[in-house]
């Protein structure tokens, strides 16, 4: 497992179409379980393949709930909306408003090559459709209805601070 480099805004492979899977393989996996390690080392919640230089339908999203593998992904059903602050590991320090559907339903196949179905909500909603997009060469400053001033940035990541105290504080009270 490595870490691999992010590909920034600008690199034209974040705005090509990727190709699908066909052989799910050692090459494959070790994909997957650099893109897991690059995803963590960034913090980020969820990463695409093109964003690591590598233009294959595939992607990784961690919410909190433990790591989800998408292979050959493709949103079925979305119901309602949401709009939010979106990021992107792919533009540090740059974030925007974006609308996305509430609740997602994506078929993909895992790392074996096997199809399932999953649905998401809210954030993890959000992330589905932000990997997605990757794949077929979209970036959020695409959707976005507006770009968020620095001033909104810093007072964005204050009520992160605060909430993940708080999350802190109710855990030690258990």
């Amino acid at each position: 497992m490595a870490i691999r480099n992010i590909v920034r805004v600008g690199d034209d492979v974040l705005a090509k179409e990727c190709r699908p899977v066909e052989v799910f393989d050692n090459k494959l996996r070790q994909l997957l379980d650099d893109m897991q390690d690059t995803l963590y080392e960034a913090n980020g919640a969820g990463l695409a393949a093109p964003q690591v230089g590598v233009l294959r339908q595939v992607c990784v999203i961690d919410v909190g709930d433990g790591l989800v593998e998408l292979i050959n992904p493709e949103i079925v059903h979305v119901e309602g909306e949401q709009s939010g602050a979106e990021g992107c590991l792919s533009l540090p320090d740059e974030w925007g408003m974006v609308s996305r559907p509430q609740r997602v339903t994506v078929k993909a196949q895992n790392r074996k090559g096997k199809w399932f179905e999953t649905t998401g909500e809210d954030l993890f909603a959000r992330c589905i459709c932000h990997e997605v997009d990757h794949l077929h060469g979209i970036v959020f400053t695409d959707k976005a209805s507006r770009m968020l001033t620095p001033e909104e940035i810093e007072q964005m990541q204050k009520e992160q601070e605060q909430q993940e105290q708080k999350g802190k504080r109710r855990k030690r009270r258990r």
